[in-house]
């Protein structure tokens, strides 16, 4: 198991990473390449790299967005399946933190628990929790990053239902999943309809007696490749490298181009996505009730299913769709609103996620408390007057590194021209006559639910949240540092 630096023994750090999952990695590789100079710890509250990754263990972990945009820029995605599964990704993430000397710079169990900037001092006093032993400790740096995902690694939405306790059956989270649950020839009913529910499905149906997917209301959903033939055949006739950036771009400019038509048109959109779903069901599932839902595409996220295998395990009856609402639980599994009962041995819960702001820190800024739900987000990575802080926070209609990325090249940026011109605090300031609008668009219900604890976007940029790589691509990456939003200022006062 990795041990921790001592914590007595740090210096005063240029930049503390929160996280090292995707985007702390990423984060700390462009630190060093464009930064070399810079002192820098990421923190890690759990014992290994890897993050979300590393974290979720349940049967057919995988990603939903290709791995030409979800791995780095820097480093090509060589594995021929283009829809990579959990161990793939982690072993990707872990490579990439070993080659470029990343991880002896991690701080394995250190929870950030608060954090303080002063602006006398010009810098933050992290405390941390060894996870193990419950000590605390404290870290100072110049700059914090916080790279710690938005959802809470110790809680999921876990809603509760009549009946429960009658229930003779295992109840599992996903989040959660037990290494020793044993659900072959088992019936197994998964509650939910969203991208963790598509991929339990297909992957428990090889060997459980069935598997019905309960939804209290229809996805999306639509097939992907497993693998990319474009991607494998470029690989053959060019360089790895060269082949893996043309790759990407194709991706990129795909997915944007089929999100613009699907908000454009979303109706002819719409009835596509159900058709294409009806053909690949076949007869025995009525696509019309099942994968028709109320809302436009892209009003949430589009599930992705590598080469249909949700679709064929229903075809070949393995596992079937009930579109209905819970009554109760039963002794031998669920009765529904309308009056069927599902038996079920194995009830999995995939019903959400619970967003968390900041990594659950509690933040204080000169004393005084920083409450991010009063903030809006500056170009989507930093927030209204809190001083040199950023945070890594993806796309929902794209691969979250793709913005991950962009922000790590920022702060490189930022970071620069404080050294040239002698500043020791960046901090963006709200203009007067920006109005607050919601920082996510999403109906999704863990959008919905955390909307409280959320910060806005503006109504104006640079305070907008784009959900497209091409503006952000402009305004982040070649935009001016010093655009008259983003103040600087020197050690002893808040500019």
């Amino acid at each position: 198991m990795p041990t921790s630096p001592p914590a007595a023994e740090e210096k005063l750090l240029d930049v503390l990473i929160i996280g090292a999952g995707l985007s702390g990695i990423g984060a700390a590789y462009h630190l060093q390449e464009r930064c070399p100079g810079k002192r820098y710890a990421i923190l890690e509250a759990r014992d290994a790299i890897g993050g979300t990754w590393d974290l979720f263990r349940y049967p057919g972990i995988r990603s939903d967005s290709d791995m030409y945009t979800l791995g780095y820029r820097f480093k090509p995605w060589t594995n021929p399946k283009a829809i990579a599964d959990g161990p793939s990704i982690r072993t990707y993430i872990r490579e990439t933190a070993d080659k470029a000397g990343i991880t002896p710079h991690i701080r394995f169990r250190q929870k950030a628990v608060s954090a303080s900037w002063s602006s006398r001092d010009a810098c933050w006093t992290v405390e941390t929790e060894d996870t193990a032993t419950g000590v605390r400790s404290t870290v100072r740096a110049r700059f914090l990053y916080g790279c710690s995902g938005y959802y809470s690694y110790e809680e999921a939405h876990r809603p509760e239902f009549a009946g429960e306790e009658d229930y003779r059956g295992a109840v599992v989270l996903p989040q959660f999943w037990p290494e020793n649950l044993d659900y072959a020839g088992k019936r197994v009913v998964v509650i939910g309809s969203g991208a963790t529910a598509v991929t339990l499905v297909p992957a428990m149906a090889e060997t459980a007696a069935h598997v019905t997917m309960l939804q209290r209301s229809p996805s999306y959903v639509v097939t992907r490749p497993g693998e990319d033939s474009i991607a494998q055949g470029l690989r053959r006739i060019l360089p790895e490298s060269l082949a893996y950036r043309l790759t990407r771009w194709k991706n990129i400019l795909v997915s944007i181009f089929f999100y613009r038509l699907a908000r454009s048109r979303p109706e002819p959109v719409k009835r596509h996505i159900v058709k294409l779903a009806a053909k690949q069901v076949g007869d025995g599932c009525d696509a019309g009730t099942h994968f028709n839902p109320s809302y436009k595409p892209w009003d949430q996220r589009v599930c992705a299913v590598p080469d249909g295998d949700l679709f064929r395990a229903i075809r070949k009856g393995r596992a079937s769709v009930v579109t209905d609402t819970i009554e109760r639980f039963t002794p031998d599994g669920i009765r529904l609103s309308s009056g069927q009962e599902l038996p079920a041995d194995v009830i999995v819960l995939a019903t959400g996620l619970k967003l968390k702001v900041l990594g659950g820190m509690n933040v204080v800024v000169d004393g005084k408390p920083f409450r991010p739900n009063e903030a809006i987000a500056y170009k989507g990575m930093m927030l209204s007057d809190l001083p040199n802080f950023a945070m890594a926070f993806g796309y929902t209609n794209a691969s979250w590194t793709l913005k991950a990325d962009l922000t790590a090249g920022y702060v490189c940026r930022l970071l620069h021209y404080m050294d040239r011109h002698g500043k020791s605090i960046a901090v963006p300031r709200r203009e007067a006559g920006v109005q607050p609008e919601p920082f996510l668009s999403f109906t999704s219900g863990y959008v919905q639910r955390a909307q409280h604890i959320l910060p806005k976007q503006g109504s104006r940029a640079p305070w907008q949240v784009y959900q497209n790589y091409f503006q952000d691509l402009f305004t982040i990456r070649f935009g001016r540092i010093a655009d008259g939003v983003m103040r600087f200022g020197e050690k002893g006062a808040m500019p």
